[in-house]
C-alpha cells in the first residue's frame, strides 16, 4: 500500500508544485481585484459540481461497486457494469451542461449575488463561467476512468492528470495579451486542460482493459446497488459543496479581495490535503473494498489504522507551519506583481484559520473509507450534513466581525465535527478500534507538533533579524531556512520519540 501511496502522492505533489507556479502567475497577473474575483467564481462553479458528482459521490459509490463486480463476475461483468454507468453519467452531464449554459445569468444571481451591484463584473463572471463549465463533463469522464484504473491497481495517470490543468493555465496566461482579458485566458486554460486530462486517462484505460461504451440501460442488481450508494454519497458531498457555495456567496458581499484571499489560502491548505489526504484515501478505498469482498475485516481495520498514522506522520509539519508562520509563507509564495503584501497578510490570516482543521481535512477521506468499502454511504452523509449545518451557521455569525477569516473558521469547525462523528459511528459499529499502540502514537504526535511549532516560531524571529538588511528575497530566504529547520527538527523528533523500529513496522506491515 505504501508504494501506491507514494505513487499517488508523488504525482499529486508534482501537481501541487506546478499549481503553485500557476498561482504565482495568477497572483502576479490577476492580483486580487474584480477580474480575479470573477474568474474564481467561474472556476469554483464547475469545481463544486465536480466535487459533488465526480470526485466525491461518484468515487465513493463506484469504486467499491466496481471492485465487487470485478471480484464476483470477472472482467466481462465489470466491463458491462462500467458501460452502463458511463452511459448514465454521460447523459446526465450533457443535460447539466446545456442547462448551465442556458441559465447561467439566473445561476449567477444565486451564486454571486454580490456582483449584482457591478454589472461589468457580473457579465464577466457569466462569460467566464460559460467557458469553464464544459470542463465538468470532461473531468467527470476522467473520474470514471480513474476509478476503473484504481481498481486495476493503476494509479499513476489519474494522479498525474491534474498537472495538465496547471500547465494549460500557465500557457494561456503567458499568452494573455491575445485574449480579451487575463481572466479569459485563465478560463480557456481550464477548458483546454479538460481535454488533455481526458485523453491521458482514456489512452491509459484503452491500453489496459478498454474504454466504456454506450450500452442499453438496464437496472440490474449491480446498477441498483450503485445508485443506492450514490444517493447518500451525493447528499454528503453536496453538503460539503453547499458550505463552499456559502463561502462564494457570502464573500461576494465582503470587500473586494475576500474571494481571492480565500482562494490563495485554500490553495496552500490543499497541498497537504491533496498530497497526503487524498493520496492515502485514494489507495485505501480499493484496498479496503478488496479486503471486505474477501471477508478480511481484521486486515481492513489494520489498513485503516496504518492510513491514519501515515496521514499524521506526513501532515503534522504543515499544521505547525500554517499555524505559526502563515504570513512568511504567503508573502514568499505570492507577494509580487499585482498581489501586494497587504493582500498576503489577509490571505495568511485566512490560511491560519483553515489550518486549525487541517488534521480532519486530511483524515476524513481515510475515515469514511470503512463505510464506503461496505457500500454504506448513508452514515458518512449524516456526519457530513451535521458538520455542514454547524459550518454554515458559524459562517453567518462570524462573517460580520471577521470577514473571510470567519468563513474559514466555520469551515474548520464543521470539518472537526464531521471527522469526530465518522470515527464515533465507526467505533460504535465495530468497524474501527484504536489499540493502545495507536493511542500512544497519537500522544507522541501531539508532543512532536508542539515542539516543532515552538522551534518554527523562534527560527522565524531569528531569521527576520538576520535577513533584515536584505532589500529583496527576504521572505523567500526566511522560508528556505524554515523548510530546512523543519526537515531536520521533525526528523529528529520522530526518530527520538518513535524510533526506527516503529517506522520499519509501519512501512513493512501487511
Amino acid at each position: 500500500m505504501l508504494g501506491r501511496i507514494f505513487t499517488v502522492g508523488g504525482y499529486t505533489l508534482l501537481s501541487r508544485i506546478t499549481g503553485f507556479a500557476r498561482d504565482i502567475m495568477l497572483a502576479a497577473i490577476l492580483g486580487a481585484g474584480p477580474v480575479a474575483d470573477a474568474f474564481f467564481v467561474a472556476l469554483r462553479l464547475p469545481n463544486h459540481f465536480r466535487a459533488i458528482f465526480a470526485e466525491g459521490a461518484f468515487n465513493a459509490a463506484f469504486v467499491p461497486a466496481y471492485a465487487h463486480v470485478t471480484g464476483k463476475g470477472g472482467p466481462a461483468s465489470a466491463h458491462l457494469f462500467a458501460d452502463r454507468i458511463f452511459t448514465l453519467l454521460f447523459a446526465s452531464q450533457v443535460v447539466l451542461l446545456i442547462l448551465a449554459i442556458l441559465f447561467m445569468p439566473q445561476a449567477m444571481s444565486i451564486l454571486a449575488p454580490g456582483f449584482t451591484d457591478d454589472p461589468a463584473q457580473r457579465h464577466l463572471a457569466i462569460e467566464l463561467t460559460r467557458i469553464t463549465f464544459p470542463y465538468l463533463l470532461l473531468i467527470t469522464l476522467v473520474t470514471l476512468y480513474g476509478g476503473m484504473l484504481n481498481v486495476m491497481q493503476r494509479f499513476a495517470s489519474a494522479a498525474a492528470a491534474s498537472i495538465f490543468l496547471n500547465i494549460s493555465m500557465m500557457a494561456t496566461l503567458a499568452l494573455a495579451a491575445f485574449f480579451p482579458s487575463a481572466g479569459h485566458a485563465a478560463a480557456w486554460g481550464v477548458l483546454i486542460s479538460g481535454f488533455l486530462q481526458y485523453f491521458l486517462l482514456a489512452g491509459d484505460l484503452q491500453r489496459h482493459g478498454g474504454l466504456p461504451r454506450f450500452a442499453p440501460l438496464r437496472l440490474d442488481e449491480d446498477v441498483r446497488g450503485f445508485f443506492r450508494a450514490l444517493g447518500p454519497a451525493t447528499l454528503g458531498s453536496m453538503g460539503t459543496q453547499v458550505a463552499l457555495f456559502a463561502d462564494t456567496i457570502i464573500a461576494t458581499f465582503l470587500p473586494v479581495g475576500a474571494l481571492s484571499a480565500l482562494y490563495y489560502a485554500d490553495r496552500l491548505n490543499q497541498l497537504p490535503i491533496g498530497v497526503i489526504g487524498i493520496a492515502i484515501g485514494t489507495v485505501l478505498l480499493p484496498e479496503m473494498s478488496r479486503r471486505m469482498a474477501a471477508d478480511d475485516h481484521v486486515g481492513a481495520m489494520g489498513a485503516q489504522r496504518r492510513a491514519f498514522l501515515f496521514t499524521l506522520l506526513f501532515s503534522l509539519p504543515f499544521v505547525a507551519a500554517f499555524l505559526v508562520v502563515p504570513d512568511i509563507i504567503m508573502r514568499a509564495m505570492f507577494a509580487r506583481g499585482a498581489f501586494t503584501k497587504a493582500d498576503a497578510a489577509v490571505a495568511a490570516a485566512t490560511l491560519a484559520a483553515y489550518a486549525i482543521a487541517l488534521i480532519p481535512f486530511v483524515m476524513i477521506r481515510s475515515a469514511v473509507a470503512t463505510f464506503n468499502a461496505r457500500k454504506d454511504t448513508t452514515t458518512p452523509m449524516i456526519a457530513a450534513l451535521t458538520g455542514i449545518a454547524v459550518n454554515v451557521a458559524l459562517k453567518i455569525l462570524l462573517m460580520g466581525p471577521l470577514a473571510q477569516i470567519g468563513l474559514a473558521l466555520g469551515t474548520a469547525a464543521g470539518a472537526w465535527i464531521n471527522l469526530l462523528l465518522v470515527i464515533f459511528f465507526a467505533m460504535r459499529a465495530g468497524y474501527l478500534e484504536f489499540d493502545r499502540a495507536f493511542l500512544l502514537a497519537l500522544g507522541k504526535f501531539a508532543l512532536t507538533g508542539v515542539v516543532l511549532a515552538a522551534v518554527l516560531w523562534g527560527t522565524a524571529r531569528l531569521a527576520a533579524e538576520r535577513f533584515a538588511g536584505l532589500t529583496s528575497l527576504r521572505d523567500e530566504a526566511t522560508l528556505g531556512v524554515l523548510i530546512i529547520v523543519t526537515v531536520l527538527v521533525y526528523s529528529a523528533l520522530v526518530l527520538t520519540l518513535f524510533g526506527k523500529s516503529w517506522l520499519r513496522s509501519l512501512v513493512r506491515a501487511r
